[in-house]
């Protein structure tokens, strides 16, 4: 039987190739003869000197041990473009932009068997929350509690249909295809030019049409657009553009933050744009006369707390943004990953039918406080009819801690339960979203968890009011309200939030509304002067640093 090999097959965007595909600080060598490559292939290889363990010096090991990295990368044209086959960890050295970002995760989804998955890599930009779901038995896409309203799906993997199984039998897609082949290296060729019919196809469509909710943009004309405005809004440093880590990291590494691009950096403990804001501050970098290249360029770096460099990522790659384009009715457009995606007319329109009505008049006081929980206490000083429950628990014994809400009070005959944040950052957005469903779930569930609801409205107010409150709540009168601290305004209602946040709060609200429970969203008004962010450094330990840019 022949020996089946595993390939990770990259294929490389319209105008690159082995001459301009790689990163200008690449140390792959080209100088390496190869009697078997394919006709009109390159090879680069990866040939790293012997160097020890980190744990050999750790634990004082005597033996002299050494390792080493090896690795290859292979191009391919074929048809007019070029595939990069890569071996080894060495695929980083390619240029971010060289590559089709959706050639695995499509070839996959027109090679596999739509009732043969296995696993399922999904991101939801609005938490950024990455998420692997694995099944012991082939299953269709619905058992991955796959949510195509608000998930984009990165990586897929499953048993490909019988038509194609002589190519190979299973597959893994993402950027790239990672596959098992027992192909000889002549018919790489001709299985690349197969995987290109795969990739050009339509036939996902029909085979997965619940992933068009949200699907990515390709037109080059249009992401040239979808840039520009991204541009603006980081010259003017939009509070709606964000950043975050583009990938899932391990934090129980300790990790830190810091940037590069332009010179000495400081080491940060979040991840905030701000941040970014004074690095290029410090360096005296005019933000105005920057383009996406210098996004592109510039890296988000996480480190370890010595400043010693972990994870890098192209600070483009790293933001998050909404937009819209002006012609384009209806469409909005979201940038995660470097990458822009279209959401569907439809459902834009329908988020906003359902959600709009559900926005209303703020009837709390204004944002004037360094913190959540100092607003939360003074908007319930002195008012009879509201108890401020910020960090409180009433969580059964022995179980994780549970957060009634922010504020409880009277309003209009029912107990209004509270949550307030300070941010439209739609990782917290959803999380307030998420906090509000949860609590109300365990009030229902747990008759504990309303005893220490009660004892704790009891210790806040007056015996009256506290036995009206009680009363409400015993009666299921209650309605949530999401308090949404910021400086946008009100009249935009649902327009105000992230659109992975208006997918969120759609999710929540019907969630609420399963229960019997009604719910609202305000927003509060921020009359908080802006501050901005603090930094810390590391003693002693400051990174090393970089050359200035011209």
């Amino acid at each position: 039987m022949t020996k089946s090999r595993s390939f990770s097959i990259y294929l490389l965007k319209v105008g690159y190739s082995a001459a301009n595909a790689l990163r200008d600080d690449h140390i792959l060598d080209d100088t390496v003869g190869a009697q078997g490559l394919p006709e009109g292939a390159t090879l680069f290889v990866l040939d790293s000197e012997p160097r020890p363990p980190w744990w050999r010096s750790y634990f004082g090991v005597e033996k002299n041990l050494t390792q080493v990295t090896k690795g290859a990368l292979v191009f391919l044209p074929i048809s007019g473009r070029c595939f990069a086959l890569s071996f080894g960890h060495v695929a980083h050295s390619l240029i971010d932009t060289s590559y089709e970002y959706d050639f695995g995760l499509r070839v996959t989804l027109n090679s596999l068997d739509p009732q043969k998955l296995k696993s399922t890599d999904t991101l939801d930009p609005g938490a950024t929350k990455r998420r692997r779901t694995q099944i012991p038995i082939e299953s269709e896409l619905t058992l991955f509690d796959f949510d195509r309203d608000s998930t984009i799906l990165r990586s897929l993997t499953g048993k490909v249909r019988d038509k194609h199984k002589e190519l190979f039998r299973h597959a893994t897609g993402s950027s790239n295809l990672r596959i098992s082949t027992d192909i000889d290296s002549k018919g790489l060729l001709g299985l690349c030019e197969q995987l290109l019919g795969l990739y050009q196809s339509d036939q996902y469509k029909t085979a997965f049409p619940e992933i068009q909710n949200i699907v990515p943009v390709s037109d080059p004309a249009q992401i040239e657009m979808l840039n520009r405005q991204l541009l603006e809004a980081f010259h003017a440093r939009n509070p709606d553009l964000n950043i975050t880590v583009p990938e899932i990291v391990n934090y129980n590494d300790n990790l830190f933050v810091t940037f590069s691009g332009a010179g000495r950096r400081l080491i940060y403990d979040d991840v905030y744009i701000g941040r970014y804001y004074e690095y290029l501050d410090e360096h005296e970098i005019y933000i105005l006369v920057m383009k996406i290249e210098d996004l592109r360029r510039h890296a988000l770096v996480l480190t370890d707390e010595d400043g010693n460099a972990r994870h890098r990522y192209s600070l483009f790659k790293s933001l998050v943004f909404d937009t819209r384009l002006e012609g384009e009715k209806g469409e909005t457009f979201h940038l995660s990953e470097g990458h822009w995606y279209r959401i569907d007319d439809d459902y834009i329109v329908r988020l906003a039918a359902y959600l709009d009505p559900l926005c209303v008049d703020s009837d709390l006081p204004p944002y004037e406080h360094s913190s959540e929980g100092e607003y939360n206490e003074a908007a319930a000083v002195g008012n009879p009819e509201i108890v401020c429950l910020d960090r409180k628990n009433i969580s059964p014994d022995g179980q994780r801690a549970v957060e009634p809400c922010d504020l409880l009070a009277i309003r209009d005959g029912e107990a209004a339960f509270y949550h307030v944040k300070v941010s439209t950052l739609s990782t917290q957005l959803s999380h307030l979203f998420n906090q509000g469903v949860n609590a109300i779930e365990l009030i229902r569930l747990e008759s504990q968890a309303v005893d220490k609801l009660e004892t704790l409205i009891r210790e806040a107010l007056p015996s009256a009011n506290a036995d009206t409150l009680i009363a409400l709540i015993q009666d299921r009168s209650y309605r949530i309200i999401f308090g949404i601290v910021t400086r946008k305004d009100p009249t935009a209602k649902s327009l105000n939030l992230p659109l992975f946040s208006r997918i969120s709060l759609m999710r929540s609200m019907k969630s609420l509304r399963l229960m019997d429970v009604q719910a609202n969203v305000i927003f509060i008004a921020d009359h908080v002067a802006v501050a901005e962010g603090r930094k810390k450094k590391r003693k002693n330990r400051e990174p090393t640093p970089e050359p200035q840019t011209a």
